[in-house]
């Protein structure tokens, strides 16, 4: 994903005029630290509360979220949007309000016989206040999701929204406002000075979504306070389709996940591994399914814009660059309309690609979809393999043997067999990355555990069996304890 302190590092965005979001982002750390010292533990009932306001509280604000989202879009659809952002947050919410009395239970351990007797626990304590960082892409989702694992944990949150979603930023800090005390949740605002001030606190934990080049930014700024930091970055995430697969069937699957949010989406399929002889069947299947989705594009509700002018004229540099180094480019334009003027970009399937491209060297993060052919799964897997860890793959195909080969062979953040996308809202898989794609995972108990502090507890009666084992050394009892443990 690209994010919110992207610019902090562009010499255009120096110019953003510094808004007031300093003093204020002090004030309310400050005002959560205090609170969290003051009131450390909430109660599994206040827990539950506190998710079933931000499920009523995102029901409530749903069109004035929708309408932001189209607005600062340029274009995006409602039902994009409902889908998108707002079922699977409230999903998540009451899947975890469900469920968090259960998890905040200390759980059981195992003693052995040498540390007997005693009981030994884990126990979730909150972590405190927490920092959360939210990219355009998704502003909705990727603010309440963390936020939902972060509550359920018993924890206080500040949200930093993008600065490139000002419209949404503006609901949702309102809707935030409106539910929750100011040191309990809070949204800051601000350009990439304020982003970047953001990261620096001594959070007690921190979450950031977005680009993999500025989460080494974020990691090393929240280094100076050893904040614990979970990763959600982005990368290059294949679809691989097996040997046995329909063209046709891989393709309308991989068509939704490629031209959902004009492929702005930290998980769309970045690029798609298709047995050699399949690859012109695929392509021909891809216009067939795209068509029938989007018959016209320009003027379609439906079909999401490019986020801003720089995020167009960057996917259209890396189309221009492969174009220019020989890739044969096939645009899915099912109304043969003309985009001039427009941040809309029909999708565009790129054959004959190779290394040098910049397509294959960065993540795409828009309707550009690069087909490279393979003569063997071992070839496909050494492909992906020899790239940095992505954040989902995905595998087409009813072999199990395959499928099993594939899912064995390669490491991903996450995975989907026959689909794409739809991983990340179940509720019940961890979601994150691995590698260059991220650190730590959240949803569901997954993340819960993530801001919560594991802690372990060992009980002992008043019947001191350690004794035992106290100084003076080299008596029989130690004797007796090495030859019987030490084996």
């Amino acid at each position: 994903m690209l994010d919110t302190i992207d610019t902090a590092h562009r010499a255009e965005d120096e110019e953003q005029t510094r808004e007031p979001g300093f003093a204020e982002l002090d004030r309310i750390f400050e005002a959560q630290r205090n609170a969290f010292r003051n009131s450390p533990i909430m109660t599994a009932g206040q827990r539950v509360n506190h998710l079933n306001k931000l499920r009523e509280a995102l029901v409530r604000y749903q069109d004035d979220i929708i309408h932001a989202i189209n607005s600062d879009f340029g274009c995006r659809g409602a039902d994009e949007t409902r889908l998108a952002e707002i079922f699977p947050a409230v999903e998540g919410i009451r899947y975890a309000a469900r469920r968090v009395g259960r998890w905040m239970k200390p759980s059981r351990r195992g003693v052995s016989l040498a540390f007997m007797p005693g009981r030994a626990r884990v126990h979730y304590q909150p972590m405190g206040v927490v920092g959360i960082i939210v990219p355009w892409n998704y502003p909705v989702y990727l603010a309440a999701g963390p936020l939902t694992a972060a509550l359920a944990a018993g924890n206080r949150a500040m949200i930093k929204m993008s600065e490139f979603t000002p419209r949404t930023s503006k609901v949702v800090r309102e809707m935030i406002a409106q539910t929750f005390r100011e040191d309990h949740v809070a949204v800051i605002t601000g350009g990439a000075d304020v982003a970047a001030a953001f990261s620096a606190k001594p959070w007690d934990h921190l979450l950031f979504t977005g680009a993999t080049a500025i989460g080494r930014h974020v990691m090393r700024a929240a280094s100076e306070h050893l904040t614990p930091v979970t990763l959600e970055l982005g990368g290059k995430s294949p679809a691989i389709i097996g040997p046995d697969t329909p063209p046709k069937e891989a393709a309308e699957r991989i068509a939704f996940g490629k031209t959902f949010n004009a492929g702005q989406t930290c998980v769309a399929p970045d690029y798609v591994l298709c047995p050699r002889p399949l690859v012109q069947s695929f392509a021909s299947a891809m216009e067939s399914c795209v068509s029938a989705m989007f018959p016209e594009m320009k003027a379609n509700p439906h079909y999401t814009a490019i986020i801003n002018d720089r995020q167009y004229q960057r996917i259209q540099s890396l189309l221009d660059d492969a174009r220019r180094q020989g890739a044969r480019i096939i645009e899915i334009n099912p109304g043969r309309e003309n985009f001039t003027g427009s941040r809309k970009m029909p999708l565009h399937l790129l054959l004959d690609v190779t290394g040098e491209m910049t397509v294959m060297k960065e993540e795409i993060f828009g309707p550009l979809l690069p087909v490279i052919p393979y003569d063997t799964l071992d070839e496909a897997i050494a492909f992906v393999n020899s790239r940095p860890r992505p954040l989902a793959l995905y595998y087409f195909g009813y072999d199990r043997q395959r499928i099993d080969f594939v899912l064995e062979r390669t490491h991903s953040g996450g995975a989907l067999v026959n689909d794409t996308l739809l991983h990340v809202p179940i509720d019940d898989l961890p979601f994150g990355g691995v590698g260059d794609s991220g650190m730590g995972r959240y949803h569901g108990r997954e993340g819960f555990i993530n801001f919560s502090n594991t802690r372990g507890v060992f009980y002992k009666p008043r019947f001191n069996s350690s004794k035992m084992i106290y100084p003076p050394y080299g008596r029989w009892i130690h004797r007796l304890i090495f030859k019987l443990f030490i084996r």
